[in-house]
């Protein structure tokens, strides 16, 4: 399997159902963290500042977005209508987004971030 180089690349591959959700995510999370690194970790878009932020993924019945463990601890009751696990929750094509807590799971991430590098 050829691997994106980009996550303009990615993208564009993706399945169209949820390409234009991706769209979305990729443009909040420039908004929210414009000093974020944008790269390609573990084959799906990636963004890290102070170590990795959150990642995203897009299928063709859902859009994964990944803030590891302690973004879907943080937010386990606003996510308990989605199907989630230990790092990741699954956003269904078929609804909209839900864009105000996707923004409030990366500013939680960031501050967990910014936090750690202080304390070092």
């Amino acid at each position: 399997m050829k691997r994106n180089k980009s996550i303009d690349e990615f993208i564009e591959k993706a399945p169209a159902a949820s390409r234009q959700g991706l769209i979305q995510i990729r443009e909040l999370i420039h908004q929210l963290v414009p000093e974020a690194e944008e790269t390609i970790t573990y084959g799906i878009p990636t963004y890290k500042l102070n170590g990795n932020l959150v990642h995203f993924s897009g299928y063709e019945k859902h859009i994964g977005f990944y803030p590891g463990p302690t973004g879907i601890i943080e937010f386990s009751e606003d996510l308990k209508n989605y199907v989630s696990s230990k790092g990741s929750v699954q956003f269904p094509v078929d609804q909209m987004l839900p864009l105000k807590l996707i923004e409030r799971i990366v500013k939680f991430r960031l501050a967990e971030n910014l936090n750690k590098s202080r304390s070092k």
